[in-house]
Parts: C-alpha cells; structure tokens; sequence
C-alpha cells in the first residue's frame, strides 16, 4: 500500500482569515490524496518570524511531514532553518519584486529543495536562479468563479440596474495596487462609480465581477494577480497595467486591454469598454488556470523533490 504524501503548509496567518489563494490550492490538493496540515505565522516582521522557529519544530516533530511548503520569502526564510524536512517555497511578488524583501527572501532560496514562482517575470526578477525552479501559477477554483447575468449579479448586491460600474483590483489603502491612477481616469467619467475591493468573501467577488462593467488593475507590480484570471473566468471586460503575466493571462480577449501607465491610453480603454459594453469570453482562455491542474503540477514538483522521477513544467 502507498504510503500516503503528508505536507505541512507554512504561511502568514496576520491576514485575517488566511490568505484564500492558499487555502485553495491546500484544498485542490488534498482533492489530490495529499494529507495536508498547516502551519500559521502570527507573529510580524522577519524577527517575528524566526521567534516562530520552535513552534514550527513543534509541529513538525507532531504532524512529520514529508514536505514543508512555504508560501512567500520570509515563510520560506522560517521553514528552511528547521532543516530536517525538505521544503518547497513558492514566491508569490513582493517576495521577490522588491530589493528589501529579495534579500531576505535570498536565504529561502539558497536552501530550498525546489522553488515554485508564480509567474516568468518573477523568476527573471530574482538575484540568483537555481535549475530546481518551476513557474506555476495559482490556480482558480472555476466552481466559484464562474459567468451570472449582470442585472441579477446586481440584484443581489443592490446594485442600481441603470449605473455603470468600475471594480477596483483591491482596497483602495495598498499603495502597490497605485489607486490614485485609477481615481485620476475614472474622474473623466463621471457616471462611472469605482468599487473598492476589500474584506469581500470569495462568492461576493464573484458577484462583483458579474455585476460591474469592467474591472480596473492599476498596480505598480505584481506576482501573477489572481483577480485577473477570476475576472476572465466571470467573462468580466478588463483593463489592467502591463505588469507581471497579465498579457499572456489575457490574450488576444476581447474587450480586455492591457496598457502602460499612460493615462490617455487608459481612458481610451474605458470609452472602447463602455461601448463594448457586453461579457467577454475570457472563461474559455483560461482553462489551463483551473486549480486541479495547477495541483497535478505542484503534486509533480513533491514527487520530484522526493526523487520520484517525475517530469516538471
């Protein structure tokens, strides 16, 4: 009988509720016949992490994992040091996209088994490249993202029927997502009103995204944004930056635009989305997306750190 694949899953647990995009994918690959149990860092700062060290030792020694898989630089930095396990870190951005947080991230990819970033453009950013890498997106759980007439979206959002609509790609506060862009063009359309993305439960995203007309992405950089292939899955028209994987996400769908941080070439998006004012077909784009495939490719990567001769891609 096969012995059954046990992996510990370390990542922040400041967020509140954890982070879904983690969750998910735990989840997909437990649907996998993986046995999965995780490790939550509440303590802040790189300090506060290492202070973590012995309860993660704790854990290890009590659930004994065949692999540690870290979600982040500075999870990654706080698994490699127990150094009884291998570990598996996958970088998600600004892990990797800013210098500070690269430096420190440094030391989890100098002693991981294998590093897993979510998109090419990450891998090219990162100071030191190792030939154990794969580039996998996260996935998307399609059963919750998935096309609703726009009018009964708005319905159960209490949304006006009438109005147009613009849903921002995150909370207004988080300065990476560069909302004052986002702010300055919409200002030219004084019947567009722009939704704030925040403390919103998974289905009500997925209702956001049917209920507006287009979804705005401004951000300076980003790993690979998950409410860009959440936005395709629910056929939702886009208009984002030309940043991270978001090209090769969107293809040639249209109407969705990608553009520079030009703001005329950003409003002359928004008129030709107004006036292509229907769903796109962006579901159909993202097939490679879905979070079961994206678990059989992780699912390769822990076979091949414990030498089972599996292929990666």
């Amino acid at each position: 009988m096969t012995k059954q694949l046990k992996v510990l899953i370390v990542f922040s647990g400041n967020i509140q509720g954890g982070n879904p995009f983690t969750k998910e994918q735990a989840q997909s690959l437990k649907n996998e016949g993986v046995e999965i149990d995780f490790f939550l860092i509440k303590k802040k700062g790189i300090l506060g992490y290492l202070k973590s060290l012995p309860a993660l030792k704790k854990k290890i020694k009590s659930f004994a994992p065949d692999i540690v898989h870290a979600h982040h630089g500075f999870s990654g930095v706080l698994a490699v040091l127990q150094r009884k396990v291998p570990v598996v870190v996958t970088f998600h951005g600004n892990d990797i996209n800013y210098k500070k947080e690269q430096i420190i991230a440094i030391f989890a990819n100098l002693f991981a088994k294998w590093r897993i970033f979510v998109s090419k453009s990450l891998f090219k950013n990162s100071l030191i490249k190792f030939k154990n890498s794969s580039i996998i997106p996260c996935g998307i759980d399609l059963k919750i993202f998935f096309p609703i007439e726009k009018n009964h979206a708005r319905t159960l959002l209490k949304l006006d029927p009438n109005k147009k609509y613009a849903l921002f790609s995150s909370a207004f506060s988080r300065r990476v997502k560069n909302y004052p862009l986002a702010k300055k063009v919409l200002s030219n359309f004084k019947d567009v009103e722009l939704i704030e993305l925040k403390d919103k439960t998974r289905n009500e995203v997925n209702l956001f995204l049917n209920a507006v007309d287009f979804l705005i992405l401004t951000s300076f950089n980003e790993g690979s944004p998950q409410i860009i292939k959440e936005a395709m899955a629910c056929n939702c028209p886009i208009i984002a930056t030309d940043i991270a994987d978001i090209k090769k996400v969107i293809k040639n769908t249209e109407g969705c635009f990608v553009t520079s941080f030009n703001q005329t070439e950003i409003i002359k998006a928004i008129t030709s989305i107004l006036q292509y004012n229907k769903k796109t077909n962006g579901r159909e784009n993202i097939k490679e997306f879905d979070l079961q495939l994206i678990a059989k490719r992780i699912l390769n990567v822990y076979n091949k750190v414990l030498n089972k001769n599996e292929n990666i891609n």
